[in-house]
């Protein structure tokens, strides 16, 4: 495999070089009653991220800074990422569902020198926010906007806004984007020169269940050679049209996305944030070939009251995020005729991907399997007690090592030993098994296996199992404490719409088809799953309320053996 040893940066050059007329990214929507339009081809994309490369230059951005966007999926974050990215400066990606707390950490703990924002996202607004936290905002004169002095945020300097509006002590995109005609351009090209695309590009901060998130640093070299890889699995050509709904904050939008569309000249299709009528729209308008999403996102659109309206020309596109179940990877190639869908399999450390299946692996082994080892990537499963490496058919821990892994985590050695091994392996926590031929099935996470009377329960395949219900629209299997036998299993389900689900139809259900330590002692019935701002389940969240519930002995809530 030929890698990429170019920058993010040089990446869009070269691309706008090689396909200067093909559109690079496509934004329609209506924002604040206010209608917005942005497509370019390559070359004119290309074009925009030098302007803002150079605002950014003339607000004192140098090599090494670090601006943090805090946005949906609008045009001026991937303009910020390659803007970013043209003069060695760090993108710090955050959560577009944070709060007060969580935005205070991460804008202190990242050492962020400048930020870009919308206005808010449902019902935050990051605006009210940042006046919460640094009042001294507000107060700030016009030409100070540049050199802000924040007790609560010292290295923050500049605050830039995407939307319209115009706020006191921030510039609003169109004053930002004015000041690229401000830059002596001899000192601009001077300090962007010997950029390496082994610097680090990008931090992205993990949501962990325990303890405070840590910044992910990434280099160009990781994402663009993680991006290519995805995309070649996919077949992606100039020709292609990616519908990109997945939030960019996060690995999918921004490497499986972004990355795999930079690097063989596909068109991205924006959509400012994901809801099932707006991707099916979109899909529609723009003749996507391509669409990417975690499993409930393809469950909202199949099950859309009018999805059988829509036509679609699509062709292949990613399921991951979560465990895919194996009857909504079938209905989405047989429904939305993605007959060349693929799954990734990966953490954000390993950038994210390690494992992908190819659009021409036999369909058992696509929607069985998350595929076979990228090209570069070593990958093994170990025994998590003991380190010992396990052979074919054994379930152990998914250890990957290679040019994907991460840097480590910002300003954590301790945090970055603790998952990468003195021999430069991934530890990434998951269970996982490898056949013969080398596709890894991820069978779920150490710590949300479940251990009944010492046998261990993994429950993927009890999920995998109850989707095939008729009435089971969605199903998340978790463990809760037992006095008799340390845990039990319950199966916290959303049911399709209409259906009435019996907690014992479920239970004879899997007892009928499973060994009887597999059946669920509790079956709870919720209208939706706790979810972060990637779409990524929250296990560990349904298991807390589980355990609250249990506690107070709300039979209501759920229904015992």
């Amino acid at each position: 495999m030929q890698f990429i040893e170019r920058t993010l940066g040089g990446q869009l050059d070269y691309m706008a070089q090689r396909f200067p007329d093909r559109e690079a990214v496509v934004f329609e929507d209506t924002i604040a009653g206010r209608e917005v339009k942005y497509r370019r081809t390559y070359a004119q994309f290309n074009a925009d991220c030098e302007r803002v490369a150079r605002a950014l230059w003339s607000l004192g951005v140098r090599r090494g800074d670090h601006v943090a966007i805090w946005a949906t999926n609008y045009p001026q974050w991937l303009l910020t990422l390659f803007g970013v990215a043209k003069i060695g400066a760090i993108l710090v990606t955050v959560n577009t569902a944070y709060k007060i707390h969580e935005a205070e950490y991460l804008l202190r703990q990242s050492d962020t020198k400048l930020l870009i924002a919308c206005d808010g996202f449902k019902d935050v607004s990051y605006i009210n926010i940042l006046n919460e936290l640094c009042p001294e905002i507000a107060g700030t004169a016009a030409e100070n906007r540049a050199n802000l002095e924040l007790a609560a945020l010292p290295k923050l300097k500049t605050i830039v806004t995407i939307d319209s509006a115009t706020y006191p002590g921030m510039y609003n995109w169109r004053e930002f984007y004015a000041l690229a005609d401000t830059v002596d351009e001899a000192e601009f090209e001077r300090g962007r020169a010997g950029l390496d695309c082994h610097d680090v590009v990008n931090m992205q901060y993990t949501s962990g269940t325990t303890g405070f998130p840590k910044g992910v640093m990434l280099t160009h070299y990781n994402i663009l050679n993680n991006g290519m890889t995805i995309g070649d699995c996919m077949k992606l050509t100039e020709n292609d049209r990616l519908c990109l709904s997945v939030p960019l904050f996060h690995c999918f939008g921004l490497v499986l996305a972004a990355m795999a569309s930079v690097t063989h000249g596909t068109a991205m299709v924006l959509v400012n944030y994901y809801s099932p009528i707006k991707v099916l729209r979109t899909l529609e308008r723009e003749r996507c070939t391509v669409l990417h999403g975690v499993p409930t996102m393809f469950i909202a659109m199949l099950e859309h009251p009018e999805f059988k309206n829509f036509k679609f020309c699509l062709r292949t596109g990613i399921m991951a995020g979560s465990p895919c179940p194996i009857k909504t990877m079938r209905q989405v190639i047989d429904e939305m005729d993605m007959r060349e869908i693929t799954i990734v399999y990966g953490q954000t450390e390993a950038s994210p991907g390690c494992t992908q299946t190819t659009t021409d692996d036999p369909i058992e082994k696509r929607v069985n399997t998350v595929g076979r080892a990228f090209p570069g990537v070593e990958t093994k499963i170990v025994n998590p007690e003991t380190g010992e490496e396990l052979g074919a058919d054994q379930i152990g821990e998914f250890c990957a090592r290679g040019y994907n892994i991460m840097k480590g985590y910002y300003k954590m050695p301790e945090a970055t030993a603790q998952v990468i091994d003195a021999d430069g392996w991934l530890h990434t926590g998951d269970l996982a098994c490898r056949d013969d031929e080398g596709y890894y099935k991820i069978t779920g996470r150490i710590k949300d296996m479940i251990i009944r009377g010492g046998e261990n329960i993994y429950p993927k395949e009890i999920e995998d199992f109850i989707y095939t219900h008729p009435k089971v629209s969605d199903v998340q299997v978790i463990g809760v404490p037992s006095k008799a036998y340390g845990e039990e299993i319950m199966a916290c389900i959303i049911p399709r719409e209409g259906a009435i689900i019996d907690a014992d139809e479920i239970k004879e259900y899997v007892r009928s088809h499973m060994a009887k330590h597999k059946t669920p002692s509790y079956v709870k019935i919720v209208d939706s799953f706790p979810m972060n701002a990637a779409g990524k389940i929250q296990k560990y969240k349904l298991r807390e309320a589980a355990v609250e519930e249990l506690r107070l002995g709300e039979a209501a809530a759920i229904e015992t053996a």
